[in-house]
């Protein structure tokens, strides 16, 4: 390999301008900045959104807006918020070969640089698809590899990310994006210990990767420094984020950032669940359609990708016996149970009268967990069930290709109604038809602080 990885993309991405988007990417990117500021409309209000501005806060106001919120906070403390409210109910789309929340990271630094900048919407746009690419190539040069040894992809992904996204909202060159990349190699961090207790900690990870991309961006554009190899180097970001002999895709790499449109790979969510139960709660909807009642089950067999067991599946104890909505939103066992008791799966789900009635989680108990030898995983997040009934007889329904990916693609109007149904629960109905016609139209935007401004809270 003879590339220099941090060059490359920083040379392809001051490449890329509104008008060099395809109509295809522009109109996607649309839909998905639409989709996460509706999901950080739904939990605007509820009491971790509160505990969040209480504690940042204490750093002092400032001017900037956070979603669905009255506070105006610093820019830095305005991007964790909105970073946060997007990823909390994780309802944000996913990259699915890079396992990686890119929207959740690039919303919050387009919303948060655009006002402070001015920027056009249609730099906004660009900058927002720069930022997604960049963190989804670098996820899919490792086929979502750092999960393997532990770490968040989005944390360390999408802090690349943002910093490229933030050199090209500010108009740095090729030299200082690449410097960019280099400092932000000091910023990269995140751990999936979360799993372990649903603890909130995640949360932060999608804004943290803007103010650490944004703080990159604003160093190099003043002449500071960065690593010349953030990403090949020997103490690089796959050196030390990769499990030893952990296989590095550097010919995908070397081909930059605007070769084909890694954004045309991200994923809506059509559920608020981790993607890896996508498949399985259809799975239990469709069964529910056909008329199978969780009393007529002795026993399911959930098939799934191996590496998907210890997000999903594993600790068994905790996976069957979810104590909250967060950890009901990583059990495969509750999201089938859930889905094939009710029919559905919505916000209502992740009520307490949801993830502790008896009747779903006794049909969780039922659930086992194997490996699918025809796994599309990561590019797609396949699921199988197999379930037996009382009498012995056997029925199966299978989801090669989860929904809500390039395959399977959400209508605009799924889109814009998911946006619709999550704005309920922050803003009233004429204010959420202003949010989605001027995020649709974004490229006719003057000034992104008329974004910003929008998706606050009004009246205060």
């Amino acid at each position: 390999m003879s590339a220099n990885i941090a060059q490359t993309f920083a040379q392809s991405a001051h490449r890329i301008t509104p008008g060099s988007l395809p109509a295809e990417v522009r109109t996607k990117a649309k839909r998905h900045i639409l989709d996460s500021i509706g999901n950080a409309l739904a939990v605007s209000r509820d009491p971790f959104a509160d505990t969040t501005m209480r504690a940042l806060g204490r750093f002092g106001a400032g001017t900037h807006p956070v979603i669905g919120r009255t506070e105006r906070l610093s820019l830095r403390d305005a991007m964790v918020a909105n970073g946060a409210l997007i990823h909390t109910l994780d309802y944000d789309d996913t990259h699915t070969p890079s396992l990686n929340h890119v929207s959740a990271c690039a919303v919050p630094l387009i919303l948060g640089l655009g006002a402070e900048t001015g920027a056009s919407g249609g730099a906004m746009l660009a900058a927002y698809v720069v930022a997604c690419e960049t963190a989804g190539r670098i996820g899919r040069a490792v086929n979502g590899g750092f999960h393997g040894r532990g770490f968040h992809a989005t944390a360390l992904c999408g802090t690349f990310g943002g910093a490229l996204g933030a050199g090209h909202l500010l108009g740095l060159n090729p030299e200082q994006l690449a410097h960019a990349q280099g400092i932000a190699l000091s910023y990269a961090s995140g751990t999936n210990e979360w799993l372990a207790d649903g603890a909130w900690t995640k949360r932060l990870h999608p804004g943290k990767t803007a103010v650490d991309g944004v703080t990159a961006a604003y160093l190099a554009a003043e002449g500071f420094i960065g690593v010349k190899h953030p990403y090949e180097g020997p103490r690089g970001l796959y050196a030390n984020f990769l499990a030893d002999g952990a296989p590095v895709d550097w010919d995908y790499l070397a081909r930059g950032i605007d070769d084909d449109w890694e954004m045309l790979n991200v994923a809506i969510k059509p559920f608020p669940l981790c993607h890896a139960n996508h498949a399985f709660t259809d799975c239990g909807i469709a069964l529910h359609d056909k008329g199978l009642k969780a009393t007529d089950i002795a026993r399911v067999d959930a098939l799934l990708h191996e590496r998907q067991f210890g997000i999903v599946c594993e600790p068994e104890s905790q996976k069957k016996n979810p104590s909250s909505a967060y950890e009901a939103q990583f059990s495969l066992p509750f999201s089938f149970a859930a889905g094939l008791v009710r029919g559905r799966f919505g916000l209502a789900e992740l009520e307490p009268d949801c993830w502790g009635d008896p009747e779903i989680l006794a049909l969780g108990q039922k659930v086992h967990h194997g490996v699918d030898p025809d796994s599309a995983f990561p590019d797609f997040y396949s699921g199988e069930v197999v379930v037996t009934r009382n009498d012995g007889t056997v029925v199966w329904h299978r989801e090669a290709v989860n929904r809500g990916t390039r395959e399977r693609p959400l209508s605009q109007d799924e889109i814009v109604a998911k946006f619709h149904d999550n704005a309920a629960h922050g803003c009233d109905a004429a204010q959420a038809a202003r949010i989605a016609d001027c995020v649709l139209n974004l490229e006719d935007l003057k000034t992104g602080g008329t974004l910003a401004a929008l998706v606050a809270r009004e009246g205060d």
